[in-house]
Formats: C-alpha cells, sequence, structure tokens
C-alpha cells in the first residue's frame, strides 16, 4: 500500500509543474528534421504505445491480475518521476521544440513496459520487447527530440521502476515449462499452480 501512496503523491506533485511549465511558446530556432528522422520519430511513436499494449495483452491473456496491478504501479511512478524531472530540468530538446527534453518519456515507458515483460513472463517476452525498447531510445536521439543523456536515464528510470515493483510470474505460481518426447513425437510440458 505504500507504493501506492507514494505514486500518488508524485503523481500530485506533477500536476503543479505540469501546469506551469507545459504551456509555453515554442522556440523561434527550431530544427527541421528531414524525411527519415519524421519517419523515425512516427516509429518511436509507435514503440511507445506497441510495448505497454504487448504488456497489457500478456497480463490480459494469463489473467494475471496481480501482474496487472504492478504493471499500473510501475506506469503511475514511471510517469510520476518523468514528468517532474522534465518539469524541475527544463532542458531544452536538441530540435529547440520546447524545454522537455530531459528525461525521454517515450524511453522511459518503453524500457518500462519491457523490464515488465522481462520480470514477469522471462527473457522469451523480453529481448524482443528490450529490442523495440532500444530501438525507441535510438530513434529519439536520431530525430533530434533528445539527447543521449536524456534517453539513458529514461531507460534507467524505466526499468528500475519495473525491476523495484515487479515479482515473477513463474516463480509465484512454480510455472515449469519443458520439452516432452516419446521418441516419435515431440510436445512441450507446462505445469503451473493456481
Amino acid at each position: 500500500m505504500s507504493r501506492f501512496v507514494v505514486t500518488l503523491l508524485l503523481l500530485l506533485g506533477i500536476s503543479q509543474v505540469h501546469a506551469q511549465t507545459y504551456f509555453e511558446p515554442a522556440a523561434q530556432d527550431v530544427y527541421t528534421p528531414t524525411g527519415l528522422q519524421k519517419g523515425v520519430r512516427r516509429a518511436t511513436d509507435v514503440g511507445l504505445i506497441a510495448l505497454p499494449v504487448a504488456a497489457l495483452t500478456a497480463v490480459l491473456i494469463q489473467q494475471d491480475w496481480k501482474g496487472l496491478v504492478q504493471g499500473l504501479e510501475v506506469a503511475g511512478a514511471v510517469a510520476a518521476s518523468t514528468y517532474l524531472l522534465k518539469g524541475v530540468v527544463r532542458e531544452r530538446r536538441p530540435d529547440g521544440s520546447d524545454m522537455h527534453s530531459f528525461p525521454s518519456g517515450h524511453t522511459s515507458f518503453s524500457f518500462a513496459s519491457a523490464a515488465f515483460l522481462q520480470r514477469r513472463y522471462g527473457w522469451k517476452f523480453g529481448v524482443p520487447a528490450y529490442a523495440v525498447a532500444a530501438f525507441v531510445g535510438w530513434g529519439r536521439v536520431y530525430s533530434k527530440r533528445h539527447h543521449i543523456w536524456d534517453v539513458v536515464a529514461g531507460g534507467a528510470i524505466g526499468a528500475g521502476f519495473a525491476y523495484i515493483f515487479t515479482t515473477p510470474f513463474a516463480k509465484k505460481h512454480n510455472l515449469a515449462v519443458s520439452p516432452v518426447t516419446d521418441g516419435n513425437n515431440v510436445g512441450i510440458y507446462a505445469c503451473m499452480e493456481f
């Protein structure tokens, strides 16, 4: 319950910072991205949406309600800390568009989703999720939306909160998966406690 209270307090704190800092005019010296940079930027937006959707899909397929609560805790803590830092640090983006570069929100949410999937359901989910998260981080730097340190900080925030709030699903339910064969047929054996 204390994690919920901390997350709620952080969310309340960012509402003040958000209202004060997000309604400012854009700078006059804004960088104009190339067509490829615009495409990569759109692809990072897709990755930002795809990873949390994949995590939610995994939770719903497994009917893992404890995982759902943990995922919501991760999302709340990541949102609160990311937007609080954006409002406090106020670093100009490399493209000059605004003062919300540090840390990268796209990267923090992507790495939070990837770390949640890996921690809760194992590396078979984690490896592709981390690959997408790494692409999102690279794409944010390539498209001039963030500096490299913004992406590194965002990734650390996202993965850090996921590791703090998420417990492995397999360990809690004694999940065991192994290949089986009778000499002619091959299959997969799986068992789990509810």
